[in-house]
């Protein structure tokens, strides 16, 4: 008897426009952007929370614990959203959204954004370091053959990155100091969330 392939997690998606009408009401929804702290602190959506996507991975209990109301997941590209929306929702949490365009697109829809220090977003940084190791294997090549090896290395692991949508740089660059901004304590951030008891 034939059996079903299983179905891929597609995300809900919700659109900067229709998130800047919901912030009308900021009782009634909970942004949490899962960037990293310093990409957080470089531009927000004002109003957000920001808990990177490893701590929402970690704490996904404590989360569906505390939000009783539609939440929108916040990143640059919707990858980390997503990821955050999937695991999110193993958990039983429903009402879950990814905000489409990320914050650029909010803010370009006319949405409030709160500026702080730039820095290159994560994305950006993985294209970075990629990209230079590349390079790099192929110029160490001309008088060492083997370095080639770094650019083959590199590829496939950009390939398993899109096979798997996950990416294993982007963890290691996420926990450098750069990234890591001012605020990393799990707890202090879980409890700067609204509580269910508000609704």
């Amino acid at each position: 008897m034939p059996t079903s392939a299983p179905t891929e997690f597609a995300p809900t998606e919700v659109d900067p426009t229709t998130l800047i009408d919901w912030m009308k009401d900021p009782d009634a929804v909970t942004v949490l952007d899962v960037r990293s702290p310093a990409e957080f602190e470089t531009r927000h959506i004002t109003g957000s929370y920001n808990l990177s996507l490893d701590l929402v991975g970690e704490h996904a209990a404590q989360l569906a614990g505390r939000l009783d109301r539609k939440v929108v997941l916040v990143c640059q590209s919707g990858v980390r959203a997503g990821q955050a929306q999937q695991r999110l929702a193993g958990t039983g949490m429903d009402n879950l959204h990814v905000l489409t365009a990320g914050v650029t697109g909010y803010s370009a829809a006319g949405g409030q954004v709160v500026h702080g220090r730039p820095r290159w977003s994560l994305e950006r940084q993985v294209r970075l370091v990629a990209g230079g190791l590349v390079v790099a294997g192929v110029v160490a090549s001309r008088w060492a053959p083997k370095a080639a090896g770094l650019a083959g290395a590199v590829g496939t692991g950009l390939t398993i990155s899109a096979l798997t949508d996950t990416c294993t740089m982007g963890r290691v660059l996420a926990a450098l100091p750069y990234n890591r901004g001012t605020h990393t304590d799990a707890q202090q951030l879980l409890n700067q969330l609204p509580s269910a008891a508000r609704s």
